[in-house]
């Protein structure tokens, strides 16, 4: 199990027409889809891609559970920059720390959160081990 938030990782992105609702305002919802899009480019940069873990290993990675604190509103055309750190690694599941910021210097904070994703077995949707290469992958981000 590792503890203590390893080195945060950052994706950019715009805000276009359809994240937003009638208002140019940031529907709430799709607040976690730029958190899910986070993820999956950080498990991108670790050398992973969610295709090849169904393929080759057998495993989803599932959200869990989220707690998300809506501070400010993002608003259409805005430049968003959403973070996410290991806090919490164990042997089926990971837990992130997860901030959006309105702009690429963090101007502002806009949400903070944390995300729980489980790993299940891709046939049957049961709790199953993260794979060893993962796990290692996670180890190796805590202690380079």
């Amino acid at each position: 199990m590792i503890v203590g938030t390893t080195e945060q990782f950052a994706c950019t992105f715009r805000v276009y027409w359809e994240d937003t609702d009638g208002g140019g305002v940031v529907y709430y919802a799709n607040y976690l889809k730029f958190m899910e899009r986070a993820r999956t480019e950080w498990l991108r940069s670790l050398g992973f891609e969610q295709r090849t873990l169904r393929e080759q290993y057998g495993i989803l990675l599932v959200v869990a559970r989220v707690e998300a604190n809506f501070r400010r509103s993002a608003r259409l055309d805005d430049l968003l920059q959403v973070t996410c750190s290991v806090i919490e690694s164990g042997r089926a599941s990971v837990i992130f720390e997860q901030n959006i910021y309105r702009g690429t210097a963090r101007e502002a904070l806009l949400l903070d959160g944390v995300t729980r994703v489980g790993c299940i077995n891709a046939e049957t949707f049961r709790p199953t081990a993260l794979p060893v290469v993962v796990t290692a992958a996670l180890q190796r981000q805590e202690h380079p």
